[in-house]
């Protein structure tokens, strides 16, 4: 393993200890919790991510077979979200924020293999942390699972055609995609619980700035880690991202092949 190789890891752990260090894990998730959502609401959610859901099945499906050898990656991306999304960081009023992690996979992976990924990190963060719920899975999974990657997806597009570099292009995805979910769960939030004064739109604004405090700096924090991933697999994993969107600019081939290639 090369120095710079252990300097990267290093900066990584750095990083997460810090986090645990600073923002001490004592407050509530900010994935909407268990049967905190009206029933036609989480019913709602339940509904409009299933579609998104079996494509996202389809889209891993695809990608696994035709190219086994990204399975680690796959993975990767998957526990780097669920990481990340566990780091709940204290806000105001009691609640909290947390990093998302679904920028990464998506620029990976694109934003339907996101879904799929959210929303197995979130099954595993509501069983195993008591973080978010089953009942409210549905709206937890449309915002990060959903609008998050799909958003993260489009900014990274975008500033690629711009001709904006890899790095800029990275950070700027995974911080509006970051931002954007906490967007929708305020959206979510406010149509369940519309203020007596101002209804959808008022409540709307107070969830945006209950956490607008904690999730803005969040945001730019996770897009910097995000890009700093990507700069390692650049260096240490090329033969596998040669495969993928990022370098070729492409979609994924139709046609097995192999990594060596």
């Amino acid at each position: 393993m090369t120095i710079r190789k252990l300097k990267m890891i290093s900066l990584l752990i750095t990083y997460v200890i810090a986090v645990y260090i600073f923002f001490p894990n004592d407050a509530y998730g900010m994935h909407i919790m268990e049967g905190f959502l009206p029933f036609n609401w989480a019913a709602f959610w339940w509904l409009a991510m299933i579609p998104f859901v079996i494509t996202g099945v389809r889209s891993i499906k695809k990608t696994v077979a035709l190219h086994p050898s990204l399975k680690m990656l796959l993975g990767m991306a998957g526990a780097f979200a669920f990481v990340l999304s566990a780091l709940k960081i204290p806000s105001v009023t009691g609640s909290s924020s947390h990093p998302t992690g679904v920028g990464l996979g998506t620029i990976l992976f694109g934003p339907t293999a996101m879904t799929v990924l959210a929303m197995i990190v979130l099954v595993f963060q509501a069983v195993l942390l008591a973080h978010g719920g089953i009942t409210t899975l549905g709206a937890n999974t449309f915002s990060m699972g959903v609008v998050g990657p799909f958003v993260s997806y489009a900014i990274y597009k975008g500033a690629k055609k711009l001709g904006a570099p890899l790095w800029l292009s990275v950070f700027l995805a995974a911080t509006i995609g970051n931002i954007m979910t906490y967007v929708t769960t305020a959206i979510q939030l406010g149509l369940a619980f519309p203020a007596a004064t101002g209804g959808v739109m008022a409540s709307t604004i107070k969830f945006l700035s209950i956490f607008a405090f904690t999730q803005v700096p969040l945001a730019i924090s996770e897009g910097i880690l995000t890009v700093m991933v990507i700069n390692i697999l650049s260096a240490y994993s090329q033969k596998e991202l040669q495969i993928l969107a990022i370098f070729t600019g492409k979609e994924l081939p139709k046609t097995k092949r192999r990594v060596s290639e």
